[in-house]
């Protein structure tokens, strides 16, 4: 077998030896699991064999509370880190002594407990969440490091893009690590990018990078030690390309097939594993009698814990926990308003809102675009620099997916985040990892996602088809989201803080055209509303009127206009949690509802309500449950065309209608 090259540097024998501990460890594991794949006691498995030298250097090289962000083929993370097999094999197999009750399998969560983080299928999130790590721990002025693994494909990935970028203008302290082993599942790298080394794209970066043996386990944590201790005092990322190869497929069923003979015969004489152990017996640092013994303790201690998880009982569904985890805990705490007030603007309730979270939780910050020195596209972030510095109020790159990321790796550390898209329209490429990260996270592995998504949003200012969506039914679909539509001053500035407090996920949406048309007194102390509580606005017998947003206002004047018309007017204010209870005790009063929205009709929140009330109060209709919204096209730029499309010309003829149904 050709050896590979080892320079022990000034590393005592215990080291050695420990990093051989490390690296046979996890090998054995997976040569259990193999074994029980083929009895089917284990239904899938993500082969590392010949790469776990790169997750035990690096390991091995941080300290215990740095964070590291693996993926789902790095089993020697987790064992580096000392997590009881018994528990590891207990998240394989779904049972309740796991870390994710049985709600995800292999490697996709994390633990707080070891600092491990795990992926998402959706790989390229975990790169900005490191992101966000790493920022918490700069701001509290911590040496601290962390540690994101991707593969050779992952680099092709758009976030993965992103998230270097924003490491490298923040100069942060990220470890980027690439594990290079030739195939993106099937596809050679020849066939995903065509620079020499993944280790250049850190110039584009002005970004510091390395390329490693993956396979030789000295060379990884000697290099991987000296460049995190560097990063520590000197804060700065770091891109690192691991050269190896998984002499496994993709995941077990894939096989190897695709991958020439002539290149797995030339990797297995690289194995990690094979060649250190001969090198530490040729330095009389291993015995065989050693090596035996080793193995035979791992094998007793892989067959106890298995044997211990095999008595564990199978997970009994509860749908009351079930339900219950899919939102961190949180105990609204009321603080009501003072007496002193003012009257301002929808956008000036909302900065109020925000300044006065910036001077009661330390540990906020807001990122966006422009929203520093320039104080927001809106300037509802304008003078927060002078009061709170930079540090807080970030300035962004254009890249709403990182920055998504970022705010929930700063949740993950300690911190509570708000991050602007500049117009809610821009969510879409911020998409996945709210709806499959920030979303899901606390289900997952009980995670809070501390985390507040500000949406400037709505038409009626011929903004156009990019600048003027409405597009809440995106996250009201979305179990784990909060989503809060203010219509009002007092409301928004009530339910910003609220959100702020709140360490779930919030969509808060904030329509452009109320900004600043619409003025309300407003207490000028800090203060918070519930969620889930809708406002009855004006109350009357003949009709219930459902709406929010700049609905409310058109509803306002509609009803106005025809003081004839008695009616309940109900602003949602929260979509989610939604009140459904003001909603039907409403109707059951009038015996007839109609419901007003912004978007188009088809799938939006006022479908679903129309449903909860057919089936909870159908009894008591009158008439047809009935919406009204904008029409089933993109939102338009010329003013006679944006009429056309928004619905609040057509709810006063649909208000009548219902009214003499």
């Amino acid at each position: 077998m050709k050896q590979l090259h080892y320079d022990r540097k000034n590393l005592s024998d215990q080291v050695l030896l420990e990093l051989y501990k490390r690296l046979l460890k996890p090998r054995m594991v997976e040569e259990k699991m193999l074994i029980l794949i083929r009895q089917g006691k284990v239904s899938k498995w993500f082969s590392g064999i010949g790469q776990e030298a790169i997750s035990v250097g690096i390991v091995s090289a941080l300290q215990p509370d740095e964070y590291v962000l693996p993926m789902h083929r790095n089993l020697a993370v987790f064992t580096s880190r000392d997590i009881p097999l018994h528990r590891l094999f207990s998240q394989w197999q779904g049972k309740a002594n796991g870390f994710t009750k049985g709600r995800e399998r292999s490697f996709h969560f994390g633990t707080q407990e070891y600092h491990i983080v795990g992926m998402i299928s959706h790989l390229g999130p975990q790169m900005g969440v490191a992101d966000g790590i790493a920022l918490a721990h700069k701001l509290r002025q911590e040496k601290k490091i962390t540690a994101v693994f991707t593969g050779e494909g992952g680099t092709s990935e758009g976030d993965f893009h992103e998230a270097l970028n924003i490491a490298s203008v923040w100069e942060l302290p990220v470890l980027f690590v690439i594990e290079n082993n030739g195939y993106g599942l099937s596809t050679p790298t020849n066939e995903q990018y065509r620079c020499e080394h993944l280790a250049d794209r850190a110039k584009g970066y002005g970004m510091e990078s390395h390329i490693i043996d993956g396979n030789n386990i000295l060379d990884v944590y000697t290099q991987v030690q000296a460049i995190a201790q560097s990063m520590r005092e000197n804060p700065r990322p770091v891109l690192i390309e691991f050269l190896t190869f998984r002499m496994r497929g993709h995941e077990e069923a894939s096989g190897t097939k695709y991958v020439p003979q002539e290149l797995m015969d030339m990797w297995e004489k690289k194995d990690p594993l094979e060649n250190y152990r001969l090198y530490l017996k040729q330095i009389g640092v291993l015995s065989e009698a050693m090596d035996q013994q080793l193995r035979e303790e791992f094998k007793k201690e892989i067959d106890k814990d298995w044997q211990v998880v095999q008595q564990e009982p199978e997970i009994v569904a509860d749908l009351t926990t079930e339900l219950a985890d899919m939102y961190a805990p949180y105990q609204y705490e009321e603080v009501k308003p003072g007496g002193e007030v003012a009257n301002i603007r929808l956008i000036d309730a909302i900065s109020q809102g925000l300044m006065q979270s910036f001077e009661r939780h330390d540990n906020l910050i807001i990122m966006g675009q422009d929203i520093a020195e320039y104080g927001g596209a809106f300037k509802v972030t304008d003078g927060f620099v002078d009061k709170f510095g930079k540090a807080r109020i970030r300035n962004t790159p254009i890249c709403e997916s990182a920055v998504v990321s970022a705010a929930m790796g700063y949740s993950i550390n300690g911190g509570k985040a708000i991050m602007e898209m500049q117009f809610g329209d821009f969510v879409s490429t911020g998409f996945n990892p709210i709806v499959n990260y920030l979303a899901k996270i606390h289900y997952r592995w009980n995670e809070k996602a501390d985390v507040v998504v500000r949406m400037p949003c709505g038409g009626g200012t011929q903004a156009g088809p990019f600048h003027s969506q409405t597009n809440e039914a995106w996250f009201t679909k979305t179990p784990g989201l909060k989503v809060v539509y203010p219509a009002f001053p007092f409301d928004a500035k009530g339910l910003m803080n609220t959100a702020i407090n709140d360490p779930n996920p919030v969509i808060f949406f904030e329509h452009k055209l109320l900004y600043r048309s619409i003025y309300q007194d407003v207490p000028k102390d800090y203060y918070t509303l519930a969620f889930g509580k809708a406002s009855l606005l004006r109350e009357g017998e003949q009709v219930s009127i459902v709406t929010f947003g700049a609905g409310v206002h058109w509803a306002l004047e509609i009803l106005d206009a025809n003081p004839q018309i008695k009616a309940d007017l109900i602003d949602l204010r929260t979509l989610q949690p939604l009140d459904t209870e003001t909603v039907f005790n409403s109707v059951k009063k009038t015996n007839k509802v109609i419901i007003l929205q912004e978007d188009s009709m088809f799938g939006g929140i006022a479908s679903d309500l129309s449903a909860m009330i057919m089936e909870n109060c159908f009894e008591y209709l009158d008439a047809p449950v009935k919406r009204v919204a904008s029409i089933e096209t993109a939102i338009p730029f010329v003013k006679a065309l944006e009429e056309q499309y928004l619905p609040k010309g057509r709810f006063e003829q649909a208000l009548k209608d219902l009214l003499a149904y």
